[in-house]
């Protein structure tokens, strides 16, 4: 539509000037001495019209001529650009593809076109470290940080995360003290390090930091904290001074935690301190009931053991279906050489949930009672468990 507007009024200008120069007898004089032009005024606006078209022309050609270096330099920039827009493009559908090897060619294909240079090196990086081609991985971040700053979060939150992933935690850690400021996704970084790590006061901290910024929900950052915390108190189990000031500034609520409970019990128990112990399990007990917890009240050994076979028949009026209660009660009734007790605890926890611990005291009792062949079978069965859970474990 525009083309035709335009071809009418054209057609319309050129009927316009061949009418008017049809009327038009006008003359124009020029007079240069010695000489004196006469032209008639049609045909000399006819010669300037063409003399501007032919200088116009002129102009653009050089003009053109001129700048044909610049458009062509300009040409090809953009030519390269776009060749390293479709390369960076290439390299990310490879990637999540699965195909690394081709992701990590068409980055570095993008990175020698000199476009997105560093998120083409990490995204190389990437792909290298998926390929365990670790050497090219550290190159390749290597040249990200070409022309970056120090504390590049790019680079540091890619390299920690492939550093964990590799399971180097402790140099993880120090890569990203490099940020100034860690956002939520670095301090995710921060707590699987320290997890792997295995410094469990720091995995506390990070876990609650991580809590207020809504990234676990209480459940679950109790979950982490109390594992933590736990943990904790078993690598402190060996210094009884670490120990007992770790406990003391628990809370009482954490301390009823049947994890937290547990792995205090046990440092307590191999300090040889089972006074501690055994309120420690009598408490967690009371406050939730675990199999577990339970079955570690024989290896206490506390003040009386009267006392605990009195508490732990009170609690078998709740629980009387709990193997790992009655296998306690058979363990302390042993223990006070009350044979027949202890014969019908144990058979009674083996009826239950056959296992390789329970077989095993059934077997001693039996040895102690004279009863050679019932001892060698539940020690035969003992020992087949122990292997069947072995396996299990293995696998």
């Amino acid at each position: 539509m525009k083309t035709l507007f335009w071809f009418i009024a054209l057609f319309a200008l050129a009927v316009g000037l061949v009418i008017t120069a049809r009327y038009n007898d006008g003359y124009a004089l020029i007079v240069l001495p010695p000489y004196r032009v006469e032209i008639a005024l049609n045909l000399l606006l006819v010669l300037l019209a063409g003399m501007f078209v032919v200088l116009y022309s002129l102009v653009r050609l050089v003009s053109g001529a001129v700048q044909m270096p610049a458009r062509v330099l300009q040409y090809r920039l953009a030519r390269r650009h776009e060749k390293a827009q479709s390369s960076l493009i290439a390299a990310l559908e490879a990637y999540f593809e699965g195909r690394y090897a081709k992701a990590e060619q068409a980055a570095l294909q993008s990175i020698e076109l000199g476009e997105h240079a560093r998120l083409s090196a990490v995204l190389a990086a990437r792909a290298a470290h998926e390929l365990r081609a670790y050497d090219r991985r550290d190159r390749h971040l290597e040249r990200a940080m070409r022309g970056a700053p120090d504390d590049d979060p790019l680079r540091i939150v890619t390299e920690a995360e492939l550093l964990l992933d590799e399971r180097r935690p402790q140099d993880a850690l120090e890569t990203l003290k490099g940020l100034p400021r860690k956002h939520t996704a670095a301090l995710r970084l921060e707590l699987k390090g320290q997890q792997q790590a295995r410094q469990w006061d720091q995995v506390a901290t990070l876990v609650t930091e991580l809590e207020r910024r809504n990234v676990f929900d209480s459940g679950e950052a109790g979950k982490l904290r109390t594992h933590a915390i736990a943990e904790s108190l078993r690598r402190k189990g060996g210094d009884a001074h670490a120990l007992d000031e770790v406990w003391r500034k628990l809370p009482e609520a954490q301390k009823c935690e049947t994890p937290i409970a547990l792995a205090a019990a046990q440092c307590y128990v191999a300090l040889g301190r089972g006074s501690e112990a055994q309120t420690i399990v009598e408490q967690g007990l009371a406050a939730a009931w675990d199999s577990e917890l339970v079955a570690l009240y024989p290896a206490v050994a506390g003040r009386d053991t009267v006392k605990q076979i009195e508490r732990a028949e009170a609690w078998l009026r709740e629980h009387s279906r709990d193997g790992s209660l009655l296998l306690a009660l058979g363990r302390l009734c042993a223990r006070q050489t009350l044979w027949g007790k202890a014969q019908s605890y144990l058979e009674a926890a083996i009826s239950i949930e056959p296992t390789y611990a329970g077989h095993y005291e059934l077997g001693r009792l039996h040895e102690q009672l004279g009863n050679a062949d019932a001892a060698r079978r539940h020690e035969r069965e003992s020992l087949r468990l122990a292997l069947l859970t072995l396996n299990n474990a293995k696998k």
